[in-house]
Parts: C-alpha cells; structure tokens; sequence
C-alpha cells in the first residue's frame, strides 16, 4: 500500500504548456533568480515545448538585446553558465520582449496583442502565469492593466506569482489583498517566499511526518525551547534603500521566519494538499499568544550593527552604508519570543532572530529537549548537555541529531555527538534552487509552498504592536558587527534560564 504523504508530494512532473510573463524583467531578479531557475528547468526537461517567456518593463529594448542580456545573465548567475550552446540555442529563441507603462494605455494595448501573437505561434493555449516582479507601488497598476485588457481571464488557465513584499503593515496588506482579489480568485495568486523552495524547508514535513520517531516526541511534554535563526555575514550592500523603508523585522521574520516557525508548530494535515496544508500552519497563526505593546520590551530586541570585523576584515556601520540615513534608527538584528496557545506546544517558548553582519552565513531550526528527569551521573551535572535536533537549511543542507554517548575508557565521562544527515554527501545531487521548484510548482498549479492571503494578513497583524512600538521609542541599541547580536538579546533568553546557540 501506498504512502498517501509521500504520493501526494509532488515527484518530477513536467510542466504543461504555457507563458511566463515577467513584468520587471529588466530588473536584478529576472536575472540572477528567474530566467537561471527557468533555464535549468529547460536543462532538466521539465519545460513543456509549447512554452516560452514574454519580459516586459519601462526600459527600452527588442527581443535580441533582451536576448543578449539573458545569456550574460546566465554566465554570471546560472549554475553552469551556458554549457551546451544547443540547449541555449533553443532556450533563447524562446525569450522575447517588450517595452511597457502599464499607464499608458498604447503600450498595454501592444502587449496584449504581442501575447495573443506569441500564444497562437507556440500553441500555449491561453495558459498564463504572471510574475510581479516590480516595486510593490507596481503592483496595482499592472493588476489594473490586466483586467482592462481581459488578461485576468483567459481559455485557458491564469495565474500571477506576486514577489514579497505583500504590504509593509497590516492595512496595507488588507489594501493590496482587496485590489488583486477584485481582479483574479484566491486560487490564481501566488504569492511567493523563496524560503519555502528550499529542499530543506520542504523536508521539514517529510522529516515530521513520514517518520515514525519524531512525531511522538514533537510536544510540550518533551521539547524545552525552540531557537529559529537566520543569520548573515554580509551587511545591507546595496539595498539601503529598501532597509531604510522596511528594516529587518518586516524584511525577515514577519514573512520567512513565520512560515518556518508555521511548519515546525503545525499539525498533521489531512492531506498532503495545498489548502489542507495551508489551512494547519494558519491555524498556528490564530493560535500564536497576541502581543501588546506594553509587553514589546519584554519579548522583542533590536539593534543596528556599528564597526566590527567579518573573518578578521573591518567592515562599517550600517549608517555608513550607501543610500542610509547617516542618523537612522533602522533595525538590521531582531529577536523576537513567541508563545503558541494550544495543546501541543503551551508554554514552550519559539525564540526567532534574525540580523546582518553576524559571524555566519546560516539559517537553522534548533529544537531542545528537556533535560533527563532524573541525573543518574552525580559527576556529568554541569556538563551533561540536553539533547537537540537542528535542522540546517542553509549553507550545509541537512539534519543533525545531537546526543549523550560514554567516552571510552574505565571512567564514566559524557560528552555530546552527534548523528549527521547532509543533503550534497547523502543523495550525491544538486538541490535544486528555491525559484526552479516553485516557478515550476505555479505552473504546474501547486500552490502548497505559497502564502495564501489569510496567512499574510494574520503575520501581519500578529507583529504590528511590535512595529508600532518601535515606530514610538527610536532609540535603538548597537551591536559590533562580527558579533552575535546585543546584550540585548542575550538577556531575552538567559533570563529564562536558556541561551542562543553558536551555529
């Protein structure tokens, strides 16, 4: 007999025929994200041959430049730059381009006739995925455009991916929810968070459910803490003034962080289904103990980084980065404690933090469990160390279960080991790229790994007392970059008797 969990996960299915249409396609994630995880889609035969591309942006340029741009863009980017000049070849005359202002009326008029061409020369059948993948001020007008010109329905199916930020508070979550639901159904949006295409993330289900040992240990009754944290070594580069707006709090945890904190809390689904899916990590959400603002200090830190040093390198204060304010209260670390009010995980706390220019480059799920009850080694008190499962989801993909185990020898002495799953020595293959698995998901109509709205309205509302305290108090605290964070932080889980890992 079959697993259900595991015949309902999606195996390799190749895509159907249909177009992608990129609006932003001069933009930086065309080319280092969405037309490399397409091309090794091709690579991998996973496209379907009635299939091809249609980027559209302001910025002037015909087909061969847009071409031209794609090939670089790929040599740079790709995993393997352009290895067989055949398979690009054929790629590329898939590529096509045009100049649009979804204001201009004109300019939307001749796109809508480009597609309809390009749909009947390569046989799509009207299937059509859409990709915001512009400034969120974007979002509206090309939503509005697409309805003005019938693009919003079609003979065949339509769907639209809509790149993050959803909003940067809650009414204007609300706000961008009511335009775009006025013009597609809940079923034809997409909206995306890279961090759910990651191999590991995706394990975490698989991890849970599809093995008889951990399940049973995934309660308040034995887990003490659960630590999520995303960490990076580089600082803000170019992108200070996008920090400026959003800071790392709105950045990071409202939208990546919840959805990781969602799947390790979730319960069983019924199914392994989209919705069925969805519906048990929003019910995490509702169940999340709500924040007051009188309560922020007591449960939330953040802090800036200052001058510091990265592998021995100085490197500057966030105020001293391109486009900051030399002056500004912007957040690049956060820390944040959460409580999940149900049966299966009262009063274990979820500590969740997140910052720039910290020691490493790593993002894990570190789940502690209670110490022995009882302590039959007098001797090993102090350096018994509980026992944890972390989930590594990037750089060194993989599960590592860490336990007590006697060193050899006539004395009774314990120290910890640990039990090592990676993903690149296990399986001996790439994983494939976060965007490759869920461009090809939102063809092929999967929307498991993508936020639906409710889910985004609930963060949203779950977080802002926290933003709109320190909307209020501008003072922020600093941290030496190269560092862990602020005393701050520290101070939010040791006084609880707890303490951050060192990943």
């Amino acid at each position: 007999m079959q697993n259900p969990l595991l015949t309902g996960l999606r195996i390799e299915r190749k895509a159907g025929p249909c177009a992608l249409i990129i609006f932003g396609a001069s933009g930086d994630l065309t080319k280092r994200k969405l037309v490399p995880a397409v091309y090794s889609l091709a690579r991998q035969n996973l496209l379907p041959s009635s299939f091809f591309i249609l980027g559209a942006a302001r910025t002037e340029m015909n087909d061969d430049a847009f071409r031209q741009a794609m090939r670089q863009a790929l040599e740079e980017h790709g995993d393997e730059g352009i290895a067989d000049e055949t398979l690009w070849e054929s790629f590329a005359s898939r590529l096509y381009y045009i100049p649009i202002d979804p204001a201009i009326h004109p300019t939307a008029e001749n796109f809508t006739k480009r597609l309809n061409e390009l749909d009947d020369q390569w046989g799509t059948g009207g299937n059509h995925l859409f990709y915001l993948s512009t400034p969120p001020s974007s979002f509206g007008p090309f939503i509005r455009m697409l309805q003005e010109n019938h693009l919003n329905r079609s003979e065949g199916w339509v769907r639209i991916i809509v790149e993050k930020p959803f909003g940067r508070d809650l009414e204007s979550a609300r706000s961008l929810n009511r335009e775009i639901l006025e013009v597609f159904h809940e079923n034809q949006i997409y909206r995306i968070d890279h961090y759910l295409g990651k191999e590991t993330v995706q394990n975490i289900m698989v991890l849970r459910f599809a093995n008889g040992i951990f399940e049973p240990l995934w309660n308040q009754r034995y887990i003490d803490h659960v630590q999520i944290t995303a960490s990076e070594s580089i600082g803000v580069e170019n992108r200070g003034s996008y920090y400026e707006q959003a800071g790392l709090f709105r950045d990071m945890i409202q939208n990546h962080m919840m959805q990781l904190l969602t799947l390790v809390a979730m319960e069983p689904p019924a199914a392994m289904e989209a919705e069925a899916v969805r519906d048990e990590k929003t019910k995490v959400l509702r169940s999340i103990r709500p924040i007051r603002k009188e309560d922020v200090d007591k449960i939330a830190v953040r802090a800036q980084y200052a001058d510091g040093a990265i592998e021995g390198e100085p490197v500057s204060a966030y105020r001293k980065e391109p486009n900051v304010n030399s002056g500004s209260h912007v957040e690049t670390f956060a820390a944040i404690q959460f409580f999940i009010d149900n049966w299966r995980w009262a009063e274990v706390p979820f500590y969740v933090r997140s910052g720039k220019r910290l020691p490493r480059r790593v993002t894990e799920i570190a789940i502690q469990y209670k110490r022995v009850p009882h302590l039959l080694f007098p001797n090993e008190g102090e350096q018994l160390q509980p026992n944890f499962l972390i989930i590594r989801i990037q750089p060194d993909e993989g599960i590592s279960l860490k336990f007590g185990a006697k060193l050899p020898g006539q004395k009774v002495r314990i120290r910890q080991v640990s039990m090592d799953f990676q993903y690149g020595t296990s399986f001996g293959a790439r994983s494939p790229e976060a965007y490759e698995r869920l461009l090809l998901d939102a063809m092929l109509g999967d929307s498991t790994l993508y936020a639906r709205g409710d889910f985004v309205e609930l963060s949203w509302q779950l977080v802002m007392p926290v933003l709109e305290h320190w909307q209020e108090v501008r003072e922020i605290p600093f941290y030496p970059a190269g560092s862990w964070g602020p005393e701050e932080a520290d101070g939010l889980i040791e006084k609880q008797g707890r303490e951050w890992r060192r990943p």
